[in-house]
């Protein structure tokens, strides 16, 4: 009954494992390095080109604010009232063209206004961009972990037929029971049922990516590099990051381009009180008498001033608001950065503490633990213990490698884009 049990439990797994590598191989997966991820996104991601579309046409803007209004052309015709009927043959003719000028200064104003525009939409692209990239990044580096982790697992399965292997040998000297054969048996249906976890996982993951990319979201996947962002370098201080921020983060620029705009606009506002003013020329034909020709110049009069008024104190309004808001968007990139500086630098820790204490602990435990099971002087379920304990060190190193990456990739979106190449986050600067 035992092997019977055993060997049905060992075919589903093969079954279930081949038949998934199976489909994978009949459909070859595209092999994309991270910089080909990144830049697959850059050219195809749908927001994306929503957003470079808004910007490319916030950028006709200026051209339109700063040009005068459509001349007029006018023509007249005067009769007695008996020939009325002959229009447009009148025995009066009148041609008048009229052009309608701002006050002085207005139109730079206005096209200034649209330039700052314009530039806020160009931040709103610029963070988005940088949104999308560390997505991008954080996808790959989970994506890798886990499929690390489903390598570590598929050899643990191996060590795990080992282990059985020697149950078994220590259960014909009769010194083991036949409850840890059973154990083992059930220890590789666990394994088989994390490994369809983390198939799971990475099914998502890598659907994530192809929807990033434009690509159908079922469409195989394969990772062609294993980038390392975890070498040390020169370290950046909190204070070169943050320099960093203030000249790179969009959200910056954008708040500074509203205060720009609002000044504009107050300055615009503060000319309302000047009339704009019309040019105009008449020619005019009336029967025999000779054509004359007249020159026009009208103006507006701006006799509502506590409505012009009123426009002042709303632009000035504004422009304290924005004021405020490019102080609050400083303070937020000031906590994200320091945030993500912090990520990072533990990340790195729990990295390092993973390679160079746990994982050689858990192999040396392990192995005596299968020394002790061999002799009798160990119990088989603190064996299994051990086996676990080391599967879970390796999986949980894998993971942290990736976090390191997702840390990095956040604290980049933080400062607004690419650090140095070879300068990583240390610790805050005192």
């Amino acid at each position: 009954m035992n092997v019977l049990v055993r060997g049905t439990l060992v075919f589903l797994a093969a079954l279930a494992w081949g038949g998934l590598q199976n489909a994978r191989a009949q459909e070859p997966a595209d092999s994309f390095t991270l910089q080909q991820l990144v830049d697959g996104a850059m050219a195809a991601n749908p927001q994306l080109r929503s957003g470079r579309g808004k910007w490319d046409a916030a950028r006709e803007r200026p051209a339109q604010a700063g040009v005068l209004a459509n001349p007029r052309f006018t023509y007249k015709g005067m009769d007695d009232t008996s020939s009325i009927g002959n229009f447009p043959n009148t025995e009066e003719k009148r041609f008048e063209l009229e052009q309608a000028f701002p006050w002085f200064g207005k139109n730079t104003l206005r096209e200034h206004v649209a330039v700052q525009e314009a530039r806020a939409v160009e931040q709103d692209y610029g963070a988005l961009v940088r949104e999308t990239v560390r997505e991008v990044k954080e996808t790959y580096y989970e994506l890798r972990a886990v499929r690390q982790v489903m390598t570590i697992t598929h050899k643990e399965a191996a060590v795990l037929q080992q282990l059985e292997s020697v149950i078994r040998t220590v259960y014909a000297s009769g010194k083991a029971p036949q409850v840890d054969v059973l154990k083992a048996q059930a220890e590789q249906t666990m394994l088989s049922q994390r490994l369809l976890e983390y198939e799971t996982r990475d099914n998502s993951l890598q659907s994530k990516l192809n929807v990033l990319m434009d690509r159908d979201p079922g469409a195989p996947l394969a990772l062609a590099e294993n980038p390392s962002p975890f070498a040390g370098g020169p370290e950046s201080t909190l204070d070169q990051l943050l320099g960093l921020a203030a000249r790179q983060r969009a959200e910056i620029a954008r708040a500074q381009a509203e205060l720009e705009r609002a000044r504009a606009v107050r300055r615009l506002t503060a000319r309302e009180y000047f009339p704009d003013y019309s040019l105009g020329l008449e020619y005019r034909a009336f029967r025999d008498s000779p054509d004359m020709a007249m020159f026009m110049i009208g103006v507006d009069l701006p006799v509502w001033q506590g409505k012009y008024r009123a426009g002042v104190r709303e632009a000035e309004k504004m422009m304290a608001a924005n004021e405020a808001a490019l102080d609050a968007v400083r303070n937020q990139v000031r906590q994200e950065v320091q945030q993500a500086q912090v990520n990072v630098v533990k990340a790195r820790q729990s990295l390092h503490l993973y390679q160079q204490a746990l994982i050689p602990q858990a192999i040396e435990r392990f192995n005596a633990s299968e020394a002790g099971y061999r002799t009798g002087q160990v119990g088989f379920l603190d064996l299994l213990e051990s086996e676990r304990f080391l599967l879970n060190a390796r999986s949980m190193t894998a993971l942290a490698e990736g976090n390191v990456g997702v840390q990095l990739a956040r604290l980049e979106q933080a400062v607004g884009g690419r650090m140095s190449s070879n300068a990583v986050p240390g610790e805050t600067s005192k």
